[in-house]
């Protein structure tokens, strides 16, 4: 106990210090839209009355909100009034989503309507019970597809790849590879039992851990992450997959509506609400995000690269993860917020780290690639960035790539000129896939002089699944009315699609009922009917032109 205090009175100690000659440096804004009312809104907007504006929003410029919140203001109504609408249908959409999931599964579970109609007779009916193998996700129903698109060229290439100077450039192991990131993107809405039981038996896999970890956004245990490798031994593949927005989660549609951002020293600003479900912060105190982003903080940002070998180099780092999570009450009192670093042993970015180091260790030849759909492709992406900023090296040495779909904006042009060096070269490792008109990748809003920015290689797909690569989605932002417009007639061609690809592109490629009534409610919103995983699958495996050079295990 006396070294932990002594623990904590170091770091109290450094932290004021760098409080003293960082805190011109801490700049954040916060959007809280509980805080103000219409009124506010509109005085805002018309008269950019500070006044007014000071009720929703809060930021580290004392007694302004700062010359970008002015600039940006029909945006910030935009997304008050947006997550205002979320909220007030929070409660109704949190019980409609349990309401069709378990509709969706006792249908399932009992063979439809006609088996459920016999089992009522026969007295057999089967009640579906939650958190178990056999009870499917609201994503999972929309697409039933589990296994892998040319699952034997994807082990045979994993097990018999060459040296990590080669490139993959073949188009069966392109997309097979991209296949294995967008099922797996899929897969991590499912519980854990699921999980487990697809990486087993459906891939072949060797199932390594399922993480349901603190969201400070949300304030409760909603990041979902698990990890999975090619096999048990001398493994030369390490995947991670974040769970993304949940079609009925009020608090998931937020964060992806959320304008919130933090500025981090020599990184840039980023997604506030991104950065606390991974655990890295809570807006309700500031501070916290300097603790754990901060460069200087040596037991933190403590790396493994050096003299020696990488193995050597890990074993070193091993060692100092005892520190990241075993301490983590006295580090809580040393920044004064005991309400969320208790919770630093639940949060997705410490577990993930300290797992993946340990399985880096365990199987020298592997590499590892990070991948999620919506909410969870921003923290696909997050996750490295975070590492390149705790100066984790050694690690993203081993990094193979990083593959999202559908993903939100997650900070401005300074963070993608920050990750460039790491996700760039000598070849791109970093792919952002993007279907049509799916409005999740133009948020958060975006013009010529905007914050939030994408980067990385942007694999487009149109309605016929035709790809190009480029360096933005086209249309990036939703709201214009040509954009409008194509959206619509898109969402048409959609539904007549729905109905016959089954025919024209193989028996495995007809959508489920369930599908195509959400292909029908994106007669209406056409933006989040593009959102379903189900795009992303097909373009992986129906896509086209595809030109796109990997790096290698």
């Amino acid at each position: 106990m006396a070294a932990a205090t002594s623990t904590a009175t170091e770091f109290e100690y450094n932290t004021n210090d760098q409080d003293k000659s960082e805190g011109s440096i801490a700049n954040y804004l916060i959007v809280r839209p509980e805080k103000g009312g219409m009124l506010d809104l509109l005085r805002y907007l018309a008269w950019a009355d500070k006044g007014s504006g000071e009720r929703f929003l809060e930021s580290s410029e004392e007694g302004n909100m700062g010359e970008e919140a002015a600039d940006h203001r029909w945006i910030i109504l935009v997304s008050v009034i947006v997550r205002k609408i979320i909220s007030l249908f929070g409660k109704p959409m949190e019980y409609t989503g349990f309401v069709v999931d378990f509709f969706l599964n006792f249908l399932f579970q009992n063979g439809g309507i006609m088996g459920l109609f016999l089992n009522f007779l026969q007295g057999k009916v089967v009640i579906p019970q939650r958190d178990t193998e056999t009870f499917i996700s609201s994503i999972g129903h929309l697409d039933g597809r589990i296994d892998l698109y040319r699952a034997g060229t994807l082990l045979e290439q994993i097990y018999h790849s060459g040296s990590a100077e080669e490139t993959i450039t073949e188009e069966k192991w392109n997309r097979a590879h991209m296949d294995l990131c967008i099922m797996a993107s899929k897969l991590a809405y499912e519980n854990a039992e699921v999980v487990q039981s697809v990486v087993a038996h459906h891939w072949k896999m060797h199932f390594v851990d399922f993480y349901n970890c603190w969201n400070d956004f949300q304030k409760e245990m909603s990041t979902q992450v698990f990890i999975l490798c090619d096999k048990p031994k001398d493994a030369n593949l390490i995947l991670i997959s974040f769970r993304g927005t949940e079609p009925f989660d009020a608090d998931d549609w937020e964060t992806d509506f959320d304008y919130s951002w933090y500025e981090i020293p020599k990184m840039g600003k980023v997604h506030m609400g991104f950065l606390e479900a991974l655990g890295l912060g809570s807006r309700d105190d500031t501070t916290t995000f300097q603790y754990h982003l901060q460069m200087n903080n040596s037991n933190l940002n403590h790396d493994y690269e050096g003299s020696g070998s990488l193995s050597s180099n890990i074993d070193s780092e091993m060692e100092q993860n005892e520190w990241d999570l075993s301490s983590d009450s006295d580090r809580a009192t040393a920044v004064g917020h005991k309400k969320f670093l208790p919770e630093i042993m639940k949060t997705a970015y410490y577990a993930v780290r300290k797992k993946l180091k340990s399985l880096l260790l365990e199987h020298k030849n592997a590499k590892f690639i990070v991948t999620g759909h919506s909410l969870g492709g921003a923290l696909a992406i997050l996750f490295p960035s975070v590492l390149v900023q705790h100066q984790q090296m050694g690690v993203m040495k081993r990094l193979l790539g990083v593959y999202t779909f559908g993903q939100p904006r997650i900070g401005n042009l300074q963070l993608a000129k920050f990750m460039e060096a790491h996700l760039e070269y000598p070849i791109p490792k970093y792919f952002r896939v993007v279907y049509s008109d799916d409005l999740v990748p133009r948020l958060p809003y975006d013009d010529k002089t905007f914050l939030y920015k994408h980067f990385g290689v942007c694999l487009y797909y149109n309605s016929l699944y035709i790809e190009r690569k480029v360096d933005e989605e086209p249309d990036p932002n939703f709201f214009g009315l040509r954009n409008i417009t194509s959206a619509y007639l898109n969402a048409i061609w959609e539904l007549i699609r729905s109905s016959i690809i089954g025919y024209t592109d193989g028996p495995e490629y007809k959508e489920s009922w369930f599908m195509m009534l959400a292909r029908i409610t994106g007669l209406a919103l056409p933006g989040i009917a593009a959102h379903c995983p189900t795009n992303y699958v097909n373009s992986a495996r129906l896509g086209k032109e595809r030109a796109v050079q990997m790096s290698s295990f």
